[in-house]
């Protein structure tokens, strides 16, 4: 009877007290957050409450299933206290991960909620995701080292390896050199403000917008809902555009190919009208000239102002269309036309047929009775 009460009482005891650890943090959690609602670390440390739980649960078996006289347990003891060790330490670190994402995450939305610069915010944001995966990493490295030191034949390798300990270092250093330069590439990038999530690029002629930026590589979300993986390197050795940099207000331009005759002053007449009607245009400047000219046709430019690039694109694709739709029915003399037939000569008066001049005399008559040519 006692061989089958002990493994009940400490599965069943082990379970019981974890299960009331985890409803007895998230209470407490609960209560902490409703009073103070201007810090959301209390609701975001909720989310550690299953790795806790597993953490506890692992904890307590591990310290009390050797009580147990179970032939099973007794049979394989060591199976089961490394596997319990193993499940302890991915348990603990899945917990410090949660943990410290909770912190992070809960720093970055006070100083969002409090920050006026969008910029700067996105800086932030970079650094924190950064941060978070750097985090990640470490703590994934030591568990599973922890994890290795557990196995006695792992301890006799680690020793050699620690032996030549210089020679793998070159070698590793020769093999990951790609990987260790992403991995500086984006801890670079993450403090040195060079490209920060959320700010629009473009990228080998791609216009989009950063959506991701991890250790090693960096997604950005075109206009047309593509996702383009670049390695970090790319943005710390080639140049590229980032339009979000240094303030978000852009300045866009349409240019028109017209004929000579186009309104000039009628046309910025329209375009300060069109502006003026445009949600996308902040109203901080605009104008129209005549950029360039060639035999054939002159070239317009009008320029808008606007709050970011994708006002700046909206602007200008409304003042392109409403200007051309205004030409064409007003004064459709301004579009440039093809000439596809030959121009009509001018009218030039018929020249006489061709005559033999008359015969003059070198001589001619006077009145006294000779005159000289």
């Amino acid at each position: 009877m006692e061989d089958v009460l002990r493994p009940l009482i400490v599965i069943g005891g082990s379970l019981a007290i974890t299960l009331f650890i985890g409803w007895g943090a998230d209470w407490l959690l609960r209560r902490i957050d409703a009073r103070h609602p201007e810090t959301p670390l209390w609701d975001l440390l909720r989310g550690c409450r299953l790795p806790l739980q597993v953490t506890v649960c692992t904890a307590l078996l591990r310290g009390s299933y050797e009580t147990i006289n179970a032939e099973v347990i007794t049979t394989h003891h060591t199976a089961i206290g490394r596997l319990l060790t193993l499940v302890l330490i991915a348990a603990t670190a899945w917990l410090v991960i949660r943990g410290s994402g909770a912190i992070v995450e809960s720093s970055y939305s006070r100083y969002a909620a409090s920050a006026h610069d969008a910029a700067r915010v996105r800086r932030v944001r970079t650094q924190v995701t950064l941060i978070q995966r750097v985090v990640a990493a470490v703590v994934g490295v030591v568990a599973a080292s922890a994890m290795l030191l557990t196995f006695p034949a792992m301890r006799a390798v680690g020793t050699s390896m620690l032996a030549s300990a210089g020679i793998l270092g070159i070698v590793a250093g020769v093999a990951a050199q790609s990987t260790l330069g992403n991995l500086f590439a984006g801890l670079q990038i993450a403090f040195g403000d060079m490209v920060r999530i959320g700010d629009t690029v473009v990228v080998n002629g791609e216009w989009g917008t950063v959506e991701e930026i991890t250790l090693t590589f960096l997604s950005v979300r075109t206009w047309d809902e593509r996702r383009i993986t670049m390695p970090v390197s790319y943005f710390t050795s080639q140049p590229f555009e980032n339009w979000s940099r240094g303030g978000a207000q852009k300045t866009g331009t349409v240019l028109f190919h017209l004929d000579h005759h186009a309104p000039i002053e009628e046309m910025r007449t329209k375009l300060r009208e069109i502006v003026q009607e445009s949600r996308a245009w902040d109203g901080r400047d605009w104008s129209l000239v005549v950029t360039d000219t060639s035999p054939s046709t002159i070239v317009v430019r009008a320029l808008m102002t606007a709050r970011d690039s994708d006002d700046a694109w909206t602007v200008r694709c409304d003042v392109r269309e409403r200007m051309i739709t205004w030409l064409r029915e007003q004064h459709p003399y301004a579009l440039p036309r093809i000439t596809t037939a030959p121009a009509p000569q001018p009218h030039l008066p018929t020249q006489p047929a061709h005559t033999d001049p008359p015969h003059e005399d070198h001589f001619a008559r006077f009145d006294n009775g000779f005159r000289k040519s």
